[in-house]
């Protein structure tokens, strides 16, 4: 039965519609910058397209031998399934929302599950070799994210994610606030029995993307929330009144991180 939405969902889905059409990218995250741009003028679309594959193709390549099945955990619209499936991986997708349902099904094109749920309620069917969270730990209980993957895990199995983490534990307002502290999340993962056999900080491949997105929100953002506020500053004065935008920005680090289950 297909979940009911939300208000929040709804805004949700209207915002990942918009972002899909404005980038014209398969994928979600912030992608993975191989060389990084020396001047405004590369901080472009279809560079940042690149490094979305890139991204990808980053995520493949730190996946240990002998791994076979995976769980995507907020799985996005697919584009990471699909990369993953064409090197020979079994994957499902698992997100609590129909809108990325939608667009995962549709490009995985049959040949991945995709379960409707968020993590904490997930209840699997089958046991997995590696648990993918690819920028969705953030959206999680560490604690949930130790225990749900040692209950779904087999034994030996690992954790590959990749996420904004925040550096600094003080830092508790802002963008990613909701990102978890390193040092708590690592002490989370030991707790469950998990052992860190590899981390990489990618945080200087990824700091690109939030200029441009900066970039391109100042130079049309901007413009088109300005425009909409005059049209509705004629047409409808006290829902004007309303309008209200906040938005900030780093002290955070964005790593790859690689959990094995004891």
């Amino acid at each position: 039965m297909p979940m009911k939405l939300t208000r929040v969902n709804r805004y949700q889905n209207a915002a990942l519609d918009y972002y899909l059409s404005l980038t014209q990218s398969p994928y979600l995250h912030y992608g993975y910058w191989e060389k990084l741009p020396v001047a405004t003028e590369d901080l472009i679309m279809p560079k940042f397209r690149e490094a979305q594959a890139a991204y990808t193709e980053l995520i493949g390549n730190h996946i240990p031998q002998g791994v076979k099945t995976i769980l995507d955990v907020g799985c996005g619209i697919g584009g990471n399934a699909t990369y993953l499936i064409g090197k020979g991986y079994e994957v499902d997708g698992l997100a609590p929302d129909s809108f990325q349902q939608e667009k995962f099904l549709a490009k995985t094109q049959g040949q991945a599950k995709f379960y409707l749920t968020t993590f904490e309620k997930f209840q699997a069917e089958q046991t997995y070799d590696l648990i993918l969270f690819s920028e969705s730990t953030q959206y999680m209980a560490s604690e949930d994210i130790a225990v749900g993957s040692v209950k779904i895990l087999k034994p030996g199995g690992y954790v590959l994610m990749v996420d904004m983490l925040r550096t600094n534990p003080n830092y508790k307002e802002g963008m990613f606030s909701n990102c978890h502290e390193v040092k708590e999340l690592y002490q989370t993962m030991e707790k469950a029995g998990f052992k860190l056999i590899e981390t990489k900080d990618i945080s200087e491949h990824i700091i690109p993307t939030i200029d441009l997105y900066m970039q391109e929100f100042q130079t049309y953002g901007m413009s088109t929330i300005k425009y909409v506020g005059a049209l509705v500053e004629i047409t409808v004065p006290p829902i004007y009144k309303l309008f209200k935008f906040l938005f900030g920005k780093r002290s955070i680090a964005s790593s790859m991180k690689v959990y094995q289950r004891g």
